[in-house]
């Protein structure tokens, strides 16, 4: 029994950059517990498993104490490592089964290709009241739009100074019962669409770097404001991240690239614990 270990940078073109993911190819099947294990013991904010089925890939997504229903960097991640480890054939799209349905990723360019296209579902904003202790744990006032999405808290804010300048009280927002809280705001970079920014202490990452998921929001939200077809955000995390949306429907496709850190081999001692 034998199983691979990488850790991919996600959403970069950079090593240090993006957001960092565990990826575990397995041969076997593991317990919940094993992977929670593992992923305690990884300490980043995804650890992705993944597992060859007849009609494609298996693919689960733990933080550092929870399972999750949806994550983009780490399924970029994912297939990022699939193709380099020769897994699949550089030119073959690859299908995962998730807790969210069947998700896709695209090499962009082929074989030669170095951006990944992930095919997710969009998770509209739908607007409404915050949740009680959100503005406070953000230490603002107000916002210029508050809702929610089907996993997190959704806020505009009036500029991209006032996303970059939020210091959250993160054990307050720990106890508001979501995944996760989105802020963002238009660009002051010609560069990019829109800023955001990802907080997710009650899963276990107080800020995450690069957070494909959440442009399932995003994505949809600027395009209606913006009327933009093709859009490029920028999550203003220490790391940075950039994240290409192209709203379908009720389909969003995240287009971004991934280095590779390390590989490694998971001891026997590990498999049998």
């Amino acid at each position: 029994m034998t199983a691979r270990l990488l850790q991919i940078d996600a959403f970069t073109s950079r090593l240090f950059g993006g957001n960092p993911a565990a990826v575990c190819l397995l041969e076997t099947d593991p317990t919940d517990a094993w992977m929670q294990a593992v992923a305690a013991e990884n300490n980043l904010a995804e650890t992705a498993y993944v597992q060859r089925r007849a009609d494609g890939f298996s693919l689960r997504w733990f933080t550092p104490s929870t399972e999750v229903d949806l994550c983009g960097h780490a399924t970029l991640a994912a297939a990022h490592a699939l193709w380099t480890e020769g897994d699949v054939p550089p030119g073959e799209p690859i299908r995962f089964s998730t807790r969210s349905g069947w998700l896709t990723a695209t090499r962009l360019g082929g074989e030669s290709g170095d951006t990944i296209e992930l095919d997710f579902p969009a998770t509209p904003v739908q607007p409404g009241p915050p949740p009680p202790e959100l503005l406070a744990g953000l230490g603002i006032e107000t916002a210029v739009l508050t809702g929610l999405t089907r996993f997190d808290a959704f806020l505009e804010l009036e500029s991209a100074d006032a996303v970059r300048a939020l210091e959250p009280d993160f054990r307050r927002l720990g106890r508001i019962p979501l995944r996760g809280i989105i802020v963002t705001s238009r660009s002051d970079d010609e560069a990019y669409d829109f800023i955001s920014r990802f907080f997710g202490p009650a899963s276990g990452i107080d800020e995450d770097p690069a957070t494909g998921s959440a442009y399932c929001a995003l994505g949809p939200y600027w395009r209606e404001r913006m009327g933009k077809q093709q859009l490029v955000g920028y999550q203003a995390s220490r790391r940075g991240g950039v994240i290409r949306c192209r709203p379908e429907g009720d389909r969003v496709f995240l287009g971004g690239q991934a280095v590779t850190y390390f590989r490694t081999q998971l001891t026997p001692d590990v498999l049998n614990s």
